[in-house]
Formats: structure tokens, sequence, C-alpha cells
């Protein structure tokens, strides 16, 4: 059985530090912009003290991910331990289906073998990925500042559809890059992000919009299929600016 410290990624962040383990999770909001913790049926390296799902099932190292099946779309949140990184990300590759989280060290072999050379897609996240403890709140350092991951991290698609849920992410959030895409997530990586096409759409109409018709209107754009968190995304984008609440419920053009 391998050992606690070692078994851990960002999805249990753990780091043995003068004598102590720091557990660190990844924030639920990651998993709700990748479509919510119920689109991915297996993560095989989840935090023994795991107080929100990330998958409808959790393998941890209690478990050990790497002897058991891998199954279904998978959210793999692999460990920083450069052996088991490797095998990880080896598993990932041949299963061939889902999302794994990594730090983005591009230029390392297990990079070049199990990402360059299998990924559908990465997406490389715009600044550094905060985390938080098992209750729920943020990480902080010894000098009470809010603590994030240290490094760069990217996103890494495995199959067309997980390529599908990158190519969806604006550029607000980083830089989608396609690997070996089909030509319908080319497309979609090519229209407009979520801010463009709201605003773009709020500055059509005449006067003020309830957000009930802003819902419908982007029912069947492209970026909603097969997302069914799209009318959050879209209160998202609202209030980050690509529109003006003119009253309650109601939206205009910035």
């Amino acid at each position: 059985m391998i050992s606690a410290p070692l078994f851990a990624g960002i999805g249990g962040h753990q780091t043995p530090r003068r004598g102590r383990t720091d557990v660190w999770l990844t924030p639920p909001w990651l998993l709700e912009l990748l479509g919510g913790w119920q689109s991915f049926d297996l993560d095989p390296c989840a935090s023994i003290d795991q107080p929100w799902p990330t998958a409808r099932q959790h393998y941890t190292v209690r478990e050990n991910g790497l002897l058991l099946p891998w199954f279904g779309n998978v959210w793999c949140n692999a460990p920083y331990s450069r052996a088991l990184l490797k095998q990880f990300m080896a598993r990932m590759a041949e299963h061939d289906h889902g999302i794994a989280l990594i730090f983005a060290r591009t230029e390392t072999t297990t990079f070049f073998r199990h990402v360059w050379d299998h990924a559908s897609a990465v997406l490389f996240w715009r600044g550094r990925l905060d985390f938080l403890k098992p209750d729920g709140t943020p990480v902080q350092r010894d000098d009470g500042k809010p603590a994030n991951s240290g490094a760069p991290s990217v996103l890494c698609a495995y199959g067309d559809r997980a390529a599908e849920i990158l190519a969806g992410i604006g550029p607000e959030r980083g830089q989608f890059v396609p690997l070996r895409l089909p030509r319908s997530v080319v497309a979609l990586a090519l229209t407009p992000t979520w801010r463009e096409a709201i605003a773009a759409w709020l500055r059509r109409q005449r006067g003020p919009v309830a957000l009930a018709d802003i819902y419908r209107a982007f029912a069947g754009h492209p970026k909603t299929a097969g997302n069914p968190n799209y009318q959050a995304k879209i209160r998202q984008v609202l209030q980050e600016g690509a529109g003006v609440r003119v009253s309650r419920g109601q939206w205009s053009a910035a």
C-alpha cells in the first residue's frame, strides 16, 4: 500500500512539513466549471478526508486506484510524486476518457509521453489555483496570506467529449490548446466566448431583458451542449461584466 503523504495530488494535496501533513483540496467550483462532479464516474485518487464528492465513485489511498479498474468518465487529480504521477498519467492516457489536473511541467518525460502524445486537448490555467482545507476553508501560508498551488496548472482532456468541455471554457480562465480534435470541437473553440456572446446578444435587444429570456436565448447555444449548469454560467458571466443589472432579474447591455 502506498503511504498517504505520497498518494496525494491537488484532489488530496498532502505536503509533509515539519512533521505534519496538510491536505489541500480542489475547490468545488472547478468541478462545476467542468460540468459538475456528477458528470464524472470515477476519481481514482481522491482524498480520504473528502468533504464533497468529486465523482460518483472514489478510490482513495486505502483502495489504491492504480490496482483497481478504471471506468467511465474519469476525474484524475494526480499525485505529484514523480513516480506516482507517471503511473497515474499512464493509466489516464490508456483509459483515454476524462480530464486530468496536473502541474504544467511541459518539458518533462511524463508530460511528453502521456499528455502531448495522447491527450486530445489541454487548457493552461490562468494564474494559480487556490486550495481548500478538508473543512472547506482556504489554505493559508505561515504568514496568514492565502496559499496557492505554488506552480501553474493545466487541465488535460482525453477523448472528444472532454476536449469539448475544455473548449467551452472562456479565455478569461485559461488558454485552450487543441491537440487531436474532431471538426466539431475545433468549431466550438472558435466560437465567441461566453462573455462576447452574451454581451453581443444584449446589445441587440431593445432595453432591459429578463434573465429567463437570456436563458431561453442561449438554450441552444453550442457552449450549452451537454452542460446542465449553463444557467449558472450565464449568471456568472453577467456578474463578471457581460451585462448591467438594472433591477431584480433584469439585465441590459454594459
